[in-house]
């Protein structure tokens, strides 16, 4: 199934599996490159000596293309910039919308420039500077998230710019395929359900929650870090909603110290960090820290299993996801239900009933 994005990125497949923190690694995401998907390396956890080190050991398991997943806010996201350039990555996606100038600089290297956006004046701005393309995702998807749904901002966003849309939040199928292109995208962004695989190496207790997980126990909550944040329903969550400003504060400053030692940081670059993420936003310095807190937490359970201390970030989807295939099985699934949902609705709809002529002759 050919696309403007596959056209763009030279994949097989117009599926996207998301750079999700401490899950999207080199296994992963060389898997889903091999399946035909564009795989997307998590890069925020990651020193530049570890994202070196996983960009060389996707390369080793794939010839195919793969991105890299930057936070345009980071304090060295010039430095990881360069580094993408220089190991001759395909694709550099964006959590949050690039500079001008950081967009420039991987265009005139070669780079495709693909951010994440969440509303439509954001990818109206980074269409303007010149991204090659942007994920669009609805209030249905795992993490950080906005509050409007796919079905409405994706129709927004594909009317305002002239770039490939991927949809994201809330796919996990090939009928979301279909529904997406119908809307038109130009592809799908998935990452729960790329989450939910065999070749994820999230532990095996956590994968269980998940997969047990109906859809009213996705919750979405700003006890985490500040921020609407959708994730699994736990007791750390409830009791991050109960605790008191005080009680969140000296467990922020906790877990911030952690994630300092864990990422090599210093605390005045993590400073730095925190005021970018403050800048526009009304939180408060709790919050920011709360923020640096977050991968600790997420680290617990993605990495360590921990289900009883980490946070479990997820898409509404993880309530209707019941396997855990692997990545080749995944893909070929998706796409085989995306080509028996067409053939379904051109036998229903022949041409000439759309008000179509038919064929001369």
């Amino acid at each position: 199934m050919e696309t403007a994005f596959t056209r763009l990125v030279g994949v097989r497949h117009p599926i996207v599996q998301t750079g999700m923190g401490w899950v999207a690694g080199p296994r992963l995401v060389s898997a889903a490159a091999n399946a035909g998907a564009l795989g997307i390396l998590a890069s925020a956890t990651m020193t530049t000596g570890q994202l070196r080190a996983a960009i060389h050991e996707v390369k080793f398991r794939t010839d195919a293309p793969f991105g890299v997943n930057l936070r345009a806010d980071a304090g060295d996201a010039a430095e990881r910039v360069r580094l993408i350039v220089d190991e001759g990555v395909r694709v550099a996606s964006f959590a949050l919308a690039p500079s001008k100038e950081l967009i420039a600089r991987l265009k005139d290297a070669g780079v495709v420039v693909v951010p994440s956006i969440g509303a439509r004046r954001h990818a109206e701005k980074v269409a303007a500077w010149g991204a090659d393309a942007v994920i669009v995702q609805g209030g249905e998807g795992g993490g950080h998230t906005g509050d409007v749904a796919t079905t409405v901002l994706l129709p927004q966003v594909v009317d305002a710019v002239d770039i490939p849309v991927i949809a994201a939040g809330g796919f996990h199928d090939g009928r979301g395929l279909v529904a997406a292109l119908s809307y038109g995208a130009a592809g799908i962004a998935m990452g729960t359900r790329f989450l939910l695989t065999s070749d994820s190496t999230v532990p095996d207790a956590v994968k269980a929650e998940y997969l047990k997980a109906t859809v009213k126990d996705v919750t979405v909550t700003t006890a985490v870090d500040g921020l609407p944040h959708r994730m699994l329903r736990s007791e750390l969550v409830a009791s991050l909603e109960r605790a008191g400003r005080a009680r969140a504060l000296a467990k922020a400053v906790r877990h911030a110290a952690g994630f300092r030692k864990l990422s090599g940081m210093s605390w005045s670059r993590m400073v730095r960090d925190g005021l970018a993420m403050k800048h526009g936003k009304d939180l408060s310095w709790s919050q920011v820290l709360l923020a640096a807190n977050t991968p600790m937490l997420l680290k617990a359970s993605m990495v360590e299993g921990r289900t009883d201390l980490g946070v479990m970030a997820s898409g509404q989807v993880a309530g209707v996801i019941e396997d855990l295939p692997s990545c080749a099985e995944l893909v070929a699934r998706v796409m085989a239900e995306a080509h028996t949902v067409l053939d379904r609705l051109h036998d229903l709809n022949p041409p000439h009933s759309l008000g179509a002529l038919p064929p001369a002759g």
